[in-house]
């Protein structure tokens, strides 16, 4: 019969007696086999029970598949800069939380939101030309007028190990508290070992790592001493810690800037010979003035060969001493970057001048991978 033909040589085929050369191989006679032997082995497979069973087959024969991992958890590991910025969909100025803000009278201090945008995005867009950015969301209907100013909201510190632990600031300034429970989302979100500081800190903005686990930290205005104490003990770091007195510098960022590893612009007139003397341990002083302090010389972020900064000097009548205040400071902090082979980018700022705020204040590092060039004049 046809089937049984079909059924034959199947059963052949999978006791190894198939076809070879054309010709159907003979097994040997024997001896007659009792009916219930257990050597004699008789097998029937139809058609599509023998298909399937070669699927199957396969499929226990095939490799497990690899899952593809990326190298990185985040971008704090990275080998390119990472910085997060916040667009000002909810910025404003009712709230005066500094003394800039409540010099400035009536209209003075609001806002031209689409001014704003546009100073916001030429920024945005020098930085991300150069390593990644991410935007922190703004949740809706926030009433945080200073959400924009990411360097408030804490420090990632990239002299851990694993490069995966961020501090989230505790404010003092009343208008910004609800930003520690988006900051704390954010990175949640984003995977880091989230730790909110237990006593007043106001982020990277007041703590500024010079190189490995060395900081410099200022308090007495907007952050607490206890709060160093605090973070060195729990993450093996050392901060020289300043004491800031002058209210209109109220974050180190206004009188700190470490321009590279080794070398860092101080006001020097605004700290004790002790302390100079401390931080000099660690770092070059490049020395600059109050004046040049309060034209926002040190509040600046360093890219791979560039140092960003605010300047509005083309809004200043020439002669006057604003003009001749913003000018000073613009020359000396090309003089500075020129002998450490940097160029300088000028970014007007003016709308958000209205906050009391400068360049410095609207970046936040993720890593300092920017730092890890070496430049020399």
């Amino acid at each position: 019969m046809k089937t049984l033909s079909k059924t034959t040589n199947l059963r052949n085929r999978i006791l190894g007696n198939g076809h070879a050369n054309g010709r159907q191989k003979t097994a040997p006679k024997t001896n007659a086999t009792p009916k219930n032997s257990s050597d004699h082995l008789t097998l029937r497979i139809a058609e599509p029970a023998l298909k399937a069973l070669k699927i199957e087959i396969g499929r226990n024969l095939r490799q497990p598949e690899r899952k593809t991992v990326s190298p990185w958890l985040n971008p704090t590991q990275l080998g390119r800069p990472a910085f997060l910025m916040n667009f000002p969909f909810s910025y404003a100025t009712g709230f005066a939380n500094n003394p800039w803000m409540k010099d400035m009278k009536g209209d003075k201090r609001q806002p031209d939101f689409v001014r704003a945008a546009v100073q916001f995005l030429a920024v945005y867009q020098n930085v991300a030309a150069e390593g990644l950015v991410y935007l922190l969301p703004t949740p809706q209907g926030a009433d945080l007028q200073d959400l924009l100013y990411t360097a408030n909201l804490g420090i990632v510190l990239e002299h851990l190990p694993d490069k995966n632990t961020v501090v989230i600031s505790n404010f003092a300034s009343a208008p910004r508290c609800g930003e520690t429970p988006v900051g704390v989302k954010f990175f949640q979100d984003m995977g880091y070992d989230v730790h909110v500081a237990p006593g007043k800190f106001e982020g990277e903005a007041e703590l500024k790592q010079l190189y490995d686990n060395v900081y410099v930290g200022g308090y007495g205005i907007r952050s607490e001493r206890e709060t160093y104490d605090w973070m060195e003990k729990k993450f093996d770091m050392r901060i020289i810690k300043l004491r800031e007195t002058e209210p209109y510098l109220y974050h180190l960022d206004c009188s700190i800037f470490p321009i590279t590893r080794e070398n860092t612009l101080v006001g020097t007139e605004l700290f004790s010979k002790k302390e100079l003397a401390e931080l000099g341990k660690f770092t070059n002083i490049i020395p600059v003035t109050v004046d040049e302090c309060f034209s926002g010389i040190c509040n600046n972020v360093r890219l791979p060969n560039q140092v960003l900064n605010s300047s509005h000097i083309h809004d200043l009548k020439a002669g006057t001493e604003d003009y001749r205040f913003e000018l000073q400071k613009n020359r000396k902090l090309e003089d500075i970057a020129a002998n450490l082979a940097l160029e300088i980018s000028y970014f007007n700022l003016s709308e958000f001048h209205k906050s009391g705020a400068l360049l410095s204040c609207m970046v936040m590092h993720l890593n300092r991978s920017c730092y890890n060039i070496a430049l020399t004049a």
